[in-house]
C-alpha cells in the first residue's frame, strides 16, 4: 500500500508556472475593450500634448560653431552682386527667346572670379506612373519626344576649388533662375549668391569645394536640380547629342566662351564635378513684401517624409535670428490659427500647468495658449507635408542621394529699391556665408542631431522618442483585440457544437471537428488576402488609365472607380466571396474576419511607420477606431440599447470618413473650403503622389482601401 502511494506521488508532475508576461497578456486579452478605450484616449491626448512636450532646439555638433567668426562679406562684395543684378534685369539680356544671354552673363561673371565654369544641358522630363519606380533608385524619367531647341534646359555651374582641401567634399549653393520669366526676386537671389561666391574665391579657410548651381527653372525648379544631380551622381557615358548649328544656333553660341586669362580658370564643355556633397542650400527671394519685418522661410520636407539633419536647420535659425536680425518662419496650417476649439484646448492645458506649478514649483509643464495654437498649427503642417511625401522645394532632390539640404526663401519687408536692396544683399549674403563656414568646419557628414523629428516652431521640435508614443498607444489595442476576437469566436463555437461535460465523452470525431474549427481562421485569412490583392490591382490601374489620350481628371477618376468595382466583383466570383464575409450558418465568423483584418492593419501601420511616420500616424487616426468598432449592424439593431445605437452611428460616420476619397475631400474642404471641391481633384492628387513616388499612394491603395472594404463588409454582414 505504501509502495503504491509512493509510486503515485512520484508519477505526479509539478504544474508549470505561468510566467508574469503571459499572465499580463491573458489579462489584457480578457479586458481588451477597456484596454482599447484607455490606449486610444491616451494616444489622441498624447498627440495633442506634443506641442507642450516640444523641446528647444540645440546644436549637437560642436564643430559647427555658428557665429564664432565675424562675417567677412563687405560692401564691396555687395556692390559686385548689385552689378550682376543690374545686368540680369537689363532688357537686353532677355532679347533671346531662349534666354541664352542671361546664361552667358552669369557664366562670364563666374569666370571673372577664377571659377571653373560649365553648362549642363538637360531635357524636360515627364513624370509618369510606373509601378516599379516605387522600389527603385531615382529614375531619369521619360524624355519628351520630338524635342526642339527651345525644349532644352541649361544649368550654369561654377566650382571653386578649396585651397586647403583635397577635393573630396563639396558644399552646393543652388539659385533657381528662369531667364524667360525672371522676376526681380530671382535676380536678387543670384546677386546674393554671387556676392558670397566672390568672397569665397578670396578666403583661405575654405576646406571644401563650393559648387554654385544656377538651375534653369523654366521646366520647374525641382526638375532642373534633379537632372543635374542625376548626371553628377550617376554619369551617363552616352551623352546627349548636341543640336547642330542650323537647328539651335543659340545653344552653340554658349560654347563661344573661351578660356579666361586668369590663371587656373577655364570654361569647359564637359560636365564638371567636385567632391562628395556635404550639404546643399537652395536660396530664393520673394517679390512679395512682408508686412512687419524681413523674414526667411525654411522648407525642409523631402520625398516620403525625409528630413535633413536638425543641426542644419538649427544653424540657419541661430544665424538668422541672432546675427542678421531676420524672423524665421516654418510652414503652418493657417486654418488652425483661428480655431476656437484649439484655443480652448490650449487654455485648458495652460490652466492645468498653473495648477501643477502651484503644487510643485519646479514643474515646468505647459505653454501659453497662443503659443500652443501656433505650435499645433506648425506641427499639423509638418505632419501633413511629411505624410504627403512630396518635396516642398528643389532641396528634395538632394535627399534622394542622402545629402542634407534645405530651401531658404527670403521675404523683404519693404520694396526692393536701391537702399533696401543693398541691405538684403548684405544680410542674406552674410547668412549664407555663416552657414557655409559652419558646414566647412565639419570633418564628417551630419550625424549628431536628429533625422526624425517634427517642428512646432523654428526653435522647438518633437523628437522621434516622443511622437512615437502617441502612435504606439493608438495601435497597441490592435493585437489584443485580434486575439480576443479569435478566442471568443473559437470558444463560442466549441460551446455550441459540443454538449458533453466529461472528458470520456470526447470521441475521435469530436477531436477532428475541434481541430477543423481551430483552423477555421484560414478561411478568413484567405478572404483578407484576396481583398488586399484587389487593393494591389486597384493601385496598378492608373498605370493603364494614364495611357488613355485626352482624358480629363474627372473622366479618369470615374473610369478608375468602375474598373475597381468590376475587378472586385470578378475576384468575388472567381476566387472567393469578399463581400460576404461568411456563411450565415456560421456564427461569429465575422469576428474571425475582423480579427485577421485587425492583424493585417497592425502589420501595415507598423511597416508604414518605418517608411513614413506621418502617414502611419494619420492612417492610425482614421483606421484604428473603424477597425475596433466594426460590428454587424444587425446585431446593434437587435440589441436596441443606447450603447449599440451609439456604436452604429459611429460605425456609419467612420465608414464615410475613412473612405480615401471622402477623407481627401474633407481635408481639402477644411483647408480650402468645400465650394472648390471637384471629383477630378482626387485623381489629380493621386497623380501627384505617384509622380513623386510617394509611399503614401501605396499605403492608400494596399492598406487603407482594403481595410475600409473589409470593415464595410463586416458592418453589412448577414449574421
Amino acid at each position: 500500500m505504501a509502495e503504491t502511494k509512493e509510486k503515485s506521488l512520484s508519477d505526479e508532475k509539478p504544474k508549470p508556472r505561468v510566467r508574469p508576461i503571459v499572465r499580463l497578456g491573458i489579462f489584457l486579452i480578457s479586458h481588451s475593450f477597456h484596454f482599447s478605450v484607455v490606449c486610444c484616449t491616451a494616444g489622441v491626448l498624447a498627440l495633442f500634448l506634443l506641442p507642450v512636450l516640444a523641446k528647444n532646439t540645440y546644436i549637437s555638433e560642436n564643430a559647427l560653431m555658428p557665429g564664432s567668426a565675424s562675417p567677412m562679406l563687405s560692401n564691396q562684395h555687395v556692390s559686385d552682386g548689385n552689378r550682376l543684378v543690374k545686368d540680369l534685369t537689363n532688357p537686353n539680356s532677355k532679347s533671346s527667346e531662349t534666354g541664352i544671354e542671361s546664361h552667358k552673363i552669369i557664366a562670364q561673371y563666374m569666370l571673372d572670379l577664377g571659377a571653373e565654369v560649365s553648362f549642363h544641358k538637360f531635357h524636360p522630363q515627364m513624370n509618369q506612373f510606373h509601378p516599379l519606380h516605387f522600389f527603385s533608385s531615382p529614375d531619369s524619367g521619360k524624355i519628351q519626344e520630338n524635342y526642339s531647341c527651345s525644349s532644352y534646359g541649361i544649368n550654369t555651374v561654377g566650382i571653386i576649388r578649396a585651397p586647403h582641401g583635397d577635393g573630396k567634399e563639396a558644399i552646393v549653393l543652388v539659385t533657381p533662375y528662369n531667364a524667360l520669366k525672371s522676376g526681380f526676386g530671382e535676380a536678387l537671389s543670384l546677386g546674393i549668391a554671387y556676392s558670397v561666391f566672390s568672397l569665397l574665391t578670396q578666403v583661405t579657410w575654405l576646406a571644401k569645394d563650393i559648387i554654385w548651381l544656377v538651375a534653369d527653372s523654366q521646366y520647374g525648379e525641382y526638375a532642373a536640380v534633379a537632372a543635374w544631380l542625376r548626371e553628377y551622381q550617376t554619369p551617363k557615358f552616352s551623352s546627349l547629342s548636341t543640336p547642330n548649328a542650323e537647328m539651335c544656333p543659340d545653344v552653340n553660341n554658349l560654347f563661344e566662351l573661351k578660356g579666361h586669362s586668369i590663371s587656373g580658370s577655364k570654361f569647359s564643355n564637359s560636365f564638371r564635378r567636385a567632391g562628395t556633397m556635404a550639404s546643399a542650400l537652395v536660396l530664393k527671394v520673394r517679390d512679395q513684401n512682408e508686412q512687419f519685418e524681413d523674414t526667411i522661410s525654411i522648407y525642409a520636407e523631402a520625398s516620403n517624409g525625409q528630413m535633413p539633419n536638425l543641426d542644419l536647420i538649427n544653424v540657419v535659425n541661430y544665424l538668422a535670428v541672432h546675427r542678421q536680425g531676420l524672423r524665421v518662419n516654418v510652414e503652418k496650417l493657417w486654418s488652425l490659427l483661428n480655431s476656437s476649439w484649439l484655443k480652448s484646448l490650449g487654455e485648458i492645458f495652460e490652466s492645468l500647468a498653473k495648477v501643477a506649478k502651484s503644487l510643485y514649483p519646479k514643474w515646468k509643464f505647459g505653454i501659453p495658449a497662443t503659443e500652443y495654437v501656433e505650435g499645433t498649427a506648425t506641427l499639423a503642417s509638418s505632419l501633413y507635408y511629411q505624410a504627403l511625401g512630396v518635396p516642398t522645394g528643389p532641396h528634395g532632390a538632394f535627399r534622394d542621394y542622402q545629402v542634407d539640404a534645405i530651401t531658404l526663401e527670403i521675404s523683404p519687408k519693404f520694396s526692393l529699391d536701391k537702399v533696401w536692396r543693398n541691405d538684403i544683399l548684405l544680410r542674406g549674403g552674410r547668412l549664407i556665408e555663416g552657414v557655409i563656414r559652419s558646414v566647412n568646419n565639419l570633418l564628417e557628414k551630419f550625424h549628431q542631431s536628429f533625422f526624425l523629428y517634427l517642428l512646432t516652431s523654428p526653435s522647438k521640435f518633437v523628437s522621434v522618442g516622443v511622437y512615437m508614443i502617441a502612435f504606439a498607444l493608438l495601435i497597441a489595442p490592435l493585437p489584443m483585440v485580434a486575439a480576443s476576437l479569435y478566442v471568443d469566436a473559437n470558444s463560442s463555437s466549441n460551446c455550441s457544437k459540443g454538449d458533453s461535460s466529461t472528458p470520456s465523452a470526447i470521441t475521435d470525431t469530436d477531436e477532428h471537428s475541434i481541430a477543423i474549427r481551430s483552423w477555421r481562421w484560414l478561411n478568413s485569412a484567405k478572404l483578407v488576402f484576396i481583398v488586399h490583392l484587389w487593393g494591389a490591382i486597384v493601385s496598378l490601374l492608373p498605370y493603364f488609365i494614364s495611357q488613355i489620350p485626352d482624358c480629363s481628371p474627372t473622366t479618369s477618376f470615374m473610369i478608375w472607380v468602375l474598373l475597381s468595382i468590376l475587378s472586385l466583383l470578378t475576384l468575388n466570383s472567381v476566387l472567393a466571396s469578399p463581400l460576404a464575409c461568411a456563411k450565415a450558418t456560421q456564427e461569429k465568423e465575422w469576428a474571425l474576419v475582423k480579427s485577421v483584418t485587425i492583424s493585417s492593419v497592425f502589420i501595415g501601420l507598423g511597416l508604414m511607420s518605418v517608411i513614413n511616420f506621418a502617414t502611419a500616424e494619420i492612417g492610425a487616426l482614421l483606421m484604428v477606431p473603424m477597425c475596433l468598432l466594426a460590428q454587424p449592424l444587425k446585431l446593434d439593431v437587435r440589441a436596441g440599447t443606447l450603447r449599440s445605437f451609439c456604436r452604429m452611428i459611429c460605425n456609419l460616420v467612420l465608414g464615410h470618413i475613412a473612405f480615401p476619397p471622402a477623407a481627401f475631400f474633407l481635408l481639402k474642404g477644411m483647408l480650402d473650403g468645400f465650394g472648390n471641391a471637384n471629383v477630378g481633384d482626387f485623381w489629380m492628387w493621386v497623380e501627384s503622389l505617384w509622380a513623386w513616388n510617394s509611399a503614401t499612394y501605396l499605403f492608400i491603395g494596399m492598406v487603407q482601401l482594403p481595410c475600409w472594404v473589409l470593415c464595410i463588409s463586416i458592418l453589412f454582414h448577414t449574421c
